[in-house]
């Protein structure tokens, strides 16, 4: 009997202990098979947090225009064949040049005779105020010759008297007909000068739509057609853009503002706010927007500029300097970023943030200087919980000025 129970212990034992062996083995072979088909760690760009300067900016919502300060769609006052076209496309003109010229002799012939006629009257004039002169004096005499009493008719004296009134009436008239000539003259010349397209500033011919010979109208009232000269003043150039009407608000006449433009890498800072609409565009009913106007300042920022290009404006709010911040892209909704620490998954982490624009945000509280955030936030896996690299190992991104 003793020896059939020490042989079932025996058994007992060697059965627990192959037991114990073989979940061993089966909790090697698992874990084995998990570190050999585990994902590896996804990379990841990483930014560490540190100070430096923040802006908080608005930009537009739809691309926007340079255009010209001045720009004048020129067209003759009155209608005509074309009789001179001094200028073509690109031609720079001063204030005053004169760009087109209607035919205009007949106009030129009345001004002719409008100053001929003014010789005239004035030879006229010259002839009929002296024979007033000379009826004046010889009334004078006979007044003279009446007061010493010699023998002088009342009626001799009363005829002189009328004689030398009515002369100089006529001399009177004869100086108001050299007005009414130099008037007219006048006239003539007005006449004349709306036959002629004058530049109302210094400024480059954009467009001619007039040829030689050809007829030119006016544009009838309402209804708009082309005009005969397009003139820009591209010394002066701005950008109209249109600001969501949630930021508006915000901006005022003077602040700065940058420009940029697809045609050209550099930005543009020179500009300032020169205008605000003072309505709201309601053109889209979803997305209302005020109308902003950026003049470029500096002359060297003008060179290559033309109007009509496309560019965006942003403008300057605030600016805050050496304070926290973090690049506004490693930002999910809700003021959350993704935060990462060696030998660690990814842990979420809400912050309190204050000023921001497109590329940086200020942060308030809720990080610390020198914690590393995620930059790869719409990687595919990358969110709380994720294994992570860094795509450059034991370092993050460092700031931009």
């Amino acid at each position: 009997m003793v020896y059939r129970q020490d042989f079932a212990e025996t058994i007992n034992k060697n059965t627990v202990k192959t037991s114990v062996i073989v979940s061993f083995l089966l909790a090697l072979a698992g874990v084995s098979v998990w570190y050999y088909t585990r994902p590896d760690p996804i990379q990841v760009r990483l930014h560490m947090v540190d100070a430096g300067t923040v802006r908080s900016t608005v930009s537009n919502t739809r691309v926007g225009t340079v255009k010209a300060c001045r720009r004048a769609y020129l067209a003759p006052a009155t209608g005509g064949q074309v009789a001179e076209l001094v200028v073509t496309e690109g031609s720079a003109v001063r204030r005053e040049d004169i760009l087109m010229t209607v035919w205009n002799a007949d106009l030129r012939a009345q001004i002719d005779l409008a100053r001929a006629d003014e010789i005239a009257g004035r030879a006229r004039a010259e002839e009929v105020c002296a024979i007033a002169a000379g009826a004046k004096r010889e009334a004078d005499r006979l007044l003279k010759l009446r007061q010493h009493k010699q023998i002088i008719s009342e009626e001799s004296v009363d005829r002189a008297l009328t004689e030398s009134e009515a002369r100089r009436g006529a001399c009177r008239a004869a100086k108001a007909s050299i007005s009414v000539n130099q008037a007219r003259i006048k006239a003539a010349e007005a006449a004349l000068e709306r036959t002629l397209v004058k530049a109302p500033f210094d400024g480059v011919v954009a467009e001619v739509n007039a040829e030689l010979g050809e007829f030119v109208t006016p544009s009838p009232p309402g209804i708009p057609t082309l005009p005969a000269i397009d003139l820009l003043d591209i010394s002066c150039l701005f950008v109209s853009a249109p600001i969501d009407e949630v930021d508006a608000p915000a901006i005022k006449i003077g602040m700065p503002a940058c420009v940029s433009l697809d045609a050209f890498a550099e930005k543009r800072c020179s500009g300032r706010v020169r205008r605000i609409a003072p309505y709201v565009l309601d053109r889209e009913k979803q997305a209302r927007t005020v109308e902003v106007e950026v003049q470029i300042e500096k002359e060297e920022e003008l060179i290559g500029l033309l109007p009509g290009y496309s560019a965006d404006i942003e403008i300057l709010l605030d600016t805050k300097d050496n304070t926290l911040r973090l690049p506004t892209e490693t930002i999910i909704e809700g003021n959350r970023v993704l935060i990462y620490k060696d030998g660690e998954s990814l842990s979420e982490r809400k912050f309190e943030a204050g000023l921001s624009n497109w590329e940086y945000t200020e942060v308030l509280s809720g990080i610390e200087a020198g914690e590393s955030v995620v930059v790869s936030i719409g990687k595919e896996g990358v969110e709380a919980g994720a294994e992570v690299v860094s795509e450059t190992p034991h370092q993050s991104e460092s700031a931009r000025p």
